[in-house]
């Protein structure tokens, strides 16, 4: 009966390794490349705005000319339709501080961004959505390059991290407290690499934790409509958009969005959404005060003949699933904290590739 408790503990011990290890083996390497694209992702950005700055910044005299006053919405529309046609819908990002272009995300037979000078409407360039080094690394972490599925595979390997730390940190409880978190590079590679391995994941496992499920609300939409449905609430959708008399002269963009925005005078519009259809509302986002997403989610509906405002949906008023991306998202880029929280999400990415790495290679050492 004395050895009955220590050989149950050895058995459970030997589960929790072979659970750890077969699922590090099967999905762990996804994990760590996509924290490592992330990591990147993180420097990459700034990186692109200044190595491409007919894309992202206007001249300074461009400012000068024009008396630092901006073209009007409804000629940009004008510009859009003409140059691309039917079928398009348009997503207009307004430059958020003097000097900015302004962005066009545009959906239909082509995809991409299309970046137009502000004071002047002249196209300073365009970039299709599979060009580019960032495009294509923000596809490959957000969804491996395998649009919807990608991103439902992303969520259910969150949860497989899930229980990689928990196995994790079964198998690194240390007998006696304080723990040493000591790493031993004297001993030779193999031992400093399992130090690592095993005092990082300790360490920095809840930090990756948060980066990881963060991504995964994000990535699959399902998780936030789960959490509303639980929480008894229900999901705001758009406002259906009833057919007016065909005499009615339609407001210019401007005109709807100065309407919009009437709603909400004292704050800046993040977001001008135009769809291809006439039968969807023109949705403008905005970026209130007390809204912690950098892009604002407050969203103001307007039909897209009469412009009459459809639907005001505040961030702070919708419904939980969705009110949750005001925090979740800046949280999982670092916005929300700064150059510090940034850092913090650089390094938790990094160490999430460090365990992979460091995991893959001790399990192909001591196979050998």
């Amino acid at each position: 009966m004395q050895h009955t408790t220590p050989a149950r503990t050895m058995n459970l011990r030997r589960l929790w390794l072979k659970t750890h290890r077969w699922l590090a083996l099967s999905v762990g390497w996804i994990l760590a490349i996509v924290g490592l694209v992330g990591a990147i992702l993180v420097i990459a950005r700034p990186l692109d705005v200044w190595s491409h700055p007919q894309l992202f910044q206007v001249q300074p005299s461009t400012i000068v000319n024009t008396s630092g006053k901006t073209v009007s919405m409804e000629s940009v529309r004008h510009y859009l339709v003409s140059t691309f046609g039917k079928g398009y819908s348009y997503t207009l990002r307004p430059p958020h501080e003097e000097g900015e272009t302004l962005h066009v995300l545009v959906n239909g037979p082509w995809q991409g961004t299309v970046y137009l000078n502000p004071y002047t409407g002249v196209e300073q360039g365009r970039r299709g959505g599979d060009e580019g080094v960032v495009n294509f690394l923000f596809k490959l972490h957000s969804s491996l390059m395998l649009k919807a599925t990608g991103k439902a595979i992303l969520a259910w390997i969150a949860l497989a991290y899930l229980i990689l730390l928990i196995s994790g940190l079964v198998l690194w409880w240390p007998k006696r407290w304080p723990p040493s978190l000591k790493i031993e590079l004297r001993k030779g590679v193999l031992r400093g690499l399992f130090d690592t391995h095993r005092i990082g994941g300790a360490v920095l496992g809840l930090v990756i934790a948060v980066s990881v499920a963060t991504g995964a609300y994000m990535a699959w939409r399902p998780i936030g409509q789960i959490i509303t449905a639980m929480a008894g609430d229900k999901v705001v959708k758009p406002p259906k958009v009833k057919p007016v008399a065909t005499t009615i002269v339609p407001p210019t963009l401007d005109e709807m969005v100065a309407h919009a925005q009437s709603q909400f005078p004292d704050d800046p519009v993040g977001y001008i959404q135009i769809p291809a259809k006439a039968d969807q509302p023109i949705r403008i986002r905005m970026r209130l005060a007390s809204d912690p997403h950098p892009n604002g989610r407050t969203a103001i509906y307007l039909h897209p003949q009469s412009g009459e405002i459809l639907a005001v949906d505040r961030w702070d008023e919708i419904d939980i699933g969705a009110r949750l991306n005001s925090y979740i998202y800046p949280l999982h880029t670092g916005e929300l904290g700064g150059p510090l929280l940034e850092a913090v999400v650089f390094l938790a990415g990094l160490a999430l590739g460090m365990l992979g790495v460091t995991g893959i290679w001790l399990w192909w050492r001591r196979r050998n």
